[in-house]
C-alpha cells in the first residue's frame, strides 16, 4: 500500500505484480513516491494469483498494479497472463499502467503476443500534448514519442486509455496545453480518451512549481472549463474516441464519444460556466 487503479477498474480483480512505478519523476504526481520499484518475483505472484483465486474464481478483468507494470519483460507479462487464463476461466481481460517508454520498447509481435494472451487494454499518462508542458512536468517523453506509442499499441491490437490532465499548464500555457494536446489527439487517437483536473499533494507540490521557475498561475474551475472547451472544441479523431471526465479530480462529470458528441459536451460545459447546471461540490473531489 498505498495501490492505485483507474476509476474503470474499481471492481475488477488487482494483480501485484510490480511494487512502484519505473518511472517515478513526473512532478505532479506522488503516487509512488514512498515506494522503491521492483519486479515481484514471479512465483510470488503466482501465490498471489492462488490466494485471490479463493476468494474470487469467477472474476472475469483483472488489472496489474502497480505504476508501470507493463513494463515487465514480456517473457514475464505472458507468463502471468497464462497464469491468470489457467486460474481463472471467465477472465476476458488483463489491462495495466504503462508509460509510452513501455510500449516503445515492445516490438510489434511482443505487443500481438501480449494482445492475443488477453492483455489488451493499458492505462497511458498523456498528460499533455505540449513539448513545453511535458518538459516542465518532468514527463520524460515527447508528443512525438507520445504519438508513436499509441499507434505502435492500436496497430497490435493493444487499446489505450490514455488520460490528460486539465490545468497543467497553469494560466500561461492553456490556450498551448489545449490545442497542442487537441492535435496529438487527432493524429494518434487513443481508444478512449479521460480529463483529470491538476490536483497536486502537499508532498509534490514544490517540486512541480520549481519547474516553472515561479511564473506559474492555478486555473480555477472556470479556467478548467474553458480549458477544456478549448481542448474539445480542437478534436477531430481519424478513429472514434470514447471520452470520459468522471475522475473524482474533475469539477464537471461529462460521458461522451468524439467526435459524434462534441457538441452536446461543448453545450454542456457553456451550461456549467453560465450556472444552468451544477459543478461537483469540493467535498467530493480529490485523487
Amino acid at each position: 500500500m498505498p495501490l492505485f487503479r483507474p476509476p474503470s477498474e474499481g471492481d475488477n480483480l488487482i494483480v501485484q505484480a510490480t511494487l512502484g512505478c519505473g518511472f517515478n519523476h513526473c512532478t505532479f504526481c506522488s503516487m509512488y513516491k514512498g515506494k522503491v520499484y521492483a519486479a515481484r518475483p514471479r512465483e510470488e505472484v503466482f501465490a498471489h494469483i492462488d490466494g485471490l483465486a479463493r476468494h474470487w474464481h469467477d472474476a472475469h478483468r483483472v488489472f496489474l498494479a502497480d505504476g508501470d507494470a507493463f513494463g515487465l519483460p514480456t517473457v514475464e507479462l505472458l507468463a502471468i497472463a497464462e497464469k491468470l487464463q489457467r486460474t481463472f476461466p471467465a477472465l476476458q481481460r488483463i489491462s495495466a499502467y504503462a508509460t509510452p517508454l513501455n510500449i516503445l520498447k515492445k516490438s510489434p509481435e511482443e505487443l500481438a503476443e501480449l494482445k492475443a494472451a488477453k492483455l489488451s487494454l493499458v492505462y497511458l499518462g498523456m498528460e499533455s500534448g505540449s513539448a513545453e508542458v511535458l518538459k516542465r512536468i518532468a514527463k520524460g517523453v515527447t508528443p512525438e514519442r507520445l504519438a508513436e506509442s499509441i499507434l505502435k499499441a492500436r496497430q497490435a491490437g493493444v487499446k489505450i486509455s490514455a488520460t490528460v490532465i486539465l490545468g497543467l499548464g497553469g494560466r500561461k500555457w492553456s490556450d498551448r496545453h489545449a490545442a497542442e494536446t487537441a492535435s496529438l489527439v487527432n493524429r494518434a487517437p487513443p481508444h478512449y480518451l479521460s480529463t483529470l483536473q491538476l490536483t497536486l499533494m502537499p508532498d509534490a507540490a514544490p517540486g512541480f512549481l520549481e519547474r516553472w521557475e515561479g511564473d506559474f498561475d492555478f486555473l480555477d474551475d472556470d479556467g478548467v472549463l474553458t480549458e477544456q472547451k478549448r481542448l474539445l472544441a480542437g478534436l477531430a479523431p481519424q478513429h472514434p474516441v470514447i471520452f470520459r471526465s468522471n475522475h473524482a479530480s474533475n469539477c464537471l462529470p461529462l460521458a461522451g464519444t468524439l467526435p459524434k458528441d462534441k457538441d452536446r459536451l461543448l453545450a454542456e460545459i457553456g451550461a456549467a460556466q453560465n450556472g444552468t447546471a451544477s459543478l461537483r461540490p469540493n467535498w467530493l473531489r480529490g485523487l
